[in-house]
């Protein structure tokens, strides 16, 4: 079985929903995922933007989520996981807001894509509330596989 992400509310390369954005309520969309290979001790989740500020010129990768330590037998988060809870055991680092929670897409300009990435990882991590590029760090020789969901917004979608 391969290792997959998906969401039941926006297919791979579709819309993302207002509601995932700062037009909407702002909460984090349900993620499912499936196929973790053996030997996987944990999961991280990066959630960013490669577009920022305008898809025309893009200047930076701006990160709306990270999640980590997300325990290997969980298969996904329910709608609004940042404010629901996130399986047991699972930590947020910052995202570019410098919070520890989601942070919808709200493109100044254009449309955007947001990558929803998930990483099995052969261990767990001893992290405080870590940045995208701390955890990038700490994963790297430990991703046993990856997968990724891609979404895009546009203000007034």
């Amino acid at each position: 079985m391969a290792f997959e992400i998906r969401s039941s509310a926006f297919s791979d390369g579709g819309k993302i929903p207002r509601q995932y954005t700062c037009e909407g309520p702002d909460t984090s969309p349900p993620i499912e995922w499936s196929g973790a290979p053996d030997g996987t001790k944990s999961l991280a989740l990066i959630v960013d933007d490669p577009d920022a500020p305008d898809p025309a010129k893009p200047q930076r990768v701006y990160v709306h989520w990270v999640v980590y330590n997300i325990p290997p037998d969980s298969n996904g988060f329910g709608e609004d996981a940042s404010s629901k809870g996130l399986p047991g055991g699972a930590q947020v680092g910052k995202n570019d807001w410098d919070k520890a929670q989601y942070g919808g897409p709200c493109p100044p300009i254009g449309r955007h894509r947001y990558f929803f990435k998930l990483y099995a990882l052969d261990t767990t991590l001893s992290l405080s509330s870590p940045a995208k590029k701390d955890l990038e760090s700490a994963i790297q020789g430990h991703v046993l596989a990856d997968a990724v969901l891609m979404g895009t917004y546009q203000k007034g979608d």
